[in-house]
């Protein structure tokens, strides 16, 4: 039997743990102590801070484990590339991993191999010119933690008055005695999933995003497919295929965020995982295929893996959350059986204690829906949200 290894068992990582089980490949999954949900469905757990590769790799040679992966956090991809790389094992290279989980080194080799981005500085917090640096971009403007996930220690500033603030929360959120800057692109936000495999981009889902305005833009949905002009989407495309190359990815799902502006691509920062926030959800409707399954499977180095996928299948996908902190009082759903909604979930039960949300991680649950066209999809995604009451005192 072979034994993959699974960094997290949070709700974005649930489905690889239970697709694992389904294809009776032996799951161990690896997260800190916590009420996460994945550990009721691994043949094994580790208590073990995922962020620890040296403890990590101490595990996966005792385990003699064939693979290791994640889905929707970035916070565990670091561990990936080491493990991949002292193992011989099919994922991320621990270079790859580096730069997709560092801002600035993203920056540096988009810069570097011409890939269209926001211009940018780097900021030392102690540096005696701080204000003089971050002056010479122009406003509005993106602070930006540069090993954060999830949105955190990101911040957008209008008015030089907001930099101090903007600039302790980057610092509360990095382990970096530095962080960046850049420029506000005014546009539409979206993005893409993709996967590369063995050296060649195996396919590229361009999606519309719904966006959270708070102290960022914060994905809460998606919608597949993003209609735009033909040229428009394969300049996309051009733009992804070469930050991949920038960023040396390889057997590795992709998560990319784009701004579109004067129907041109400009990338903003590419994770080397799948997308959280139900993508990995629309990459399996939009395809007909199971896209964990693929990763999976990649993560074992099974050749001649197929990700053709023709169904096409027009599919949305929203965020539930809260507008207070407080503790849930009630779940009420009224929605009844239909095929077109793909899923329900509800993160958290009546008695447990929410945040009003600001961030990624305060979500409370989703819904997914697809439909015959991407309106009747968005249709009913807003019908299926409307017949659910979540109380909160």
């Amino acid at each position: 039997m072979k034994k993959i290894m699974i960094l997290g068992a949070g709700i974005y990582q649930v489905p690889l743990i239970q697709t694992a089980k389904r294809l009776g490949i032996y799951s161990i999954a690896v997260s800190i102590p916590g009420n996460y949900p994945g550990f009721a469905y691994a043949d094994k757990v580790y208590y073990e801070n995922t962020t620890d590769w040296e403890k990590i790799l101490e595990i996966a040679k005792e385990e003699k484990i064939d693979g290791i992966v994640t889905a929707g956090t970035d916070v565990a991809v670091i561990t990936i590339g080491k493990v991949c790389d002292a193992l011989g094992l099919c994922g991320l290279s621990c270079r790859g991993a580096t730069i997709a989980t560092n801002k600035l080194l993203m920056k540096e080799v988009y810069e570097k191999h011409g890939v269209r981005t926001a211009k940018y500085r780097k900021i030392a917090f102690d540096a005696p010119d701080v204000y003089e640096k971050i002056d010479e971009l122009s406003l509005p403007l993106i602070f930006k933690a540069v090993d954060s996930s999830g949105s955190r220690g990101i911040t957008r500033v209008n008015r030089r008055e907001e930099f101090a603030g903007a600039i302790a929360l980057a610092k509360k959120y990095t382990k970096k005695d530095y962080f960046i800057v850049e420029e506000f692109i005014e546009g539409e936000e979206f993005g893409a999933q993709a996967f590369v495999y063995q050296g060649k981009v195996q396919f590229i889902m361009p999606h519309g995003d719904y966006v959270f305005h708070g102290d960022t833009g914060v994905p809460i949905g998606h919608f597949v497919p993003y209609e735009l002009d033909e040229a428009v989407i394969e300049d996309a495309r051009e733009q992804l295929r070469m930050a991949i190359e920038a960023m040396e990815l390889d057997n590795c799902a992709i998560n990319a965020d784009f701004i579109l502006k004067d129907n041109k691509t400009y990338v903003l920062e590419i994770g080397g995982r799948s997308g959280a926030t139900c993508l990995a959800e629309s990459v399996s409707i939009y395809y007909g295929f199971d896209y964990y399954e693929k990763i999976l499977r990649a993560a074992l180095g099974e050749q001649d893996l197929d990700f053709t996928g023709d169904a096409k299948v027009p599919n949305a996908s929203h965020l539930l959350m809260s507008d207070r902190d407080g503790v849930i009082r009630s779940i009420v759903n009224r929605n009844e059986e239909n095929p077109d909604i793909y899923e329900i979930l509800f993160d958290h039960e009546v008695g447990e204690r929410v945040e009003k949300f600001r961030i990624g991680p305060h979500r409370i649950g989703h819904v997914v829906t697809k439909g015959e066209t991407l309106e009747k999809a968005v249709e009913l995604l807003h019908e299926a949200m409307g017949k659910i009451q979540i109380e909160v005192e």
